[in-house]
């Protein structure tokens, strides 16, 4: 494996990690309540997805217990 033959400086080490920058998560509407929402994810407001209700379906489940 190749290693470094002189040290990176300081300068060159910060210049590389000045890119390493995070970006918030990208946002859509929720059809069914209008709440912003992760895409690919359930709404965290009314719980349905692509059509469907999960929120309704996980608490039914834990009320038949």
């Amino acid at each position: 494996m190749a290693l470094p033959k002189y040290k990176t400086s300081r300068a060159n080490t910060h210049m590389r990690r000045a890119n390493w920058k995070t970006q918030a998560a990208n946002t859509v509407t929720c059809p069914n309540c209008g709440a912003a929402t992760l895409s690919h994810m359930a709404c965290p407001t009314c719980g349905s997805y692509r059509g469907r209700v999960y929120r309704d379906a996980i608490q039914s489940k834990y009320a038949a217990k």
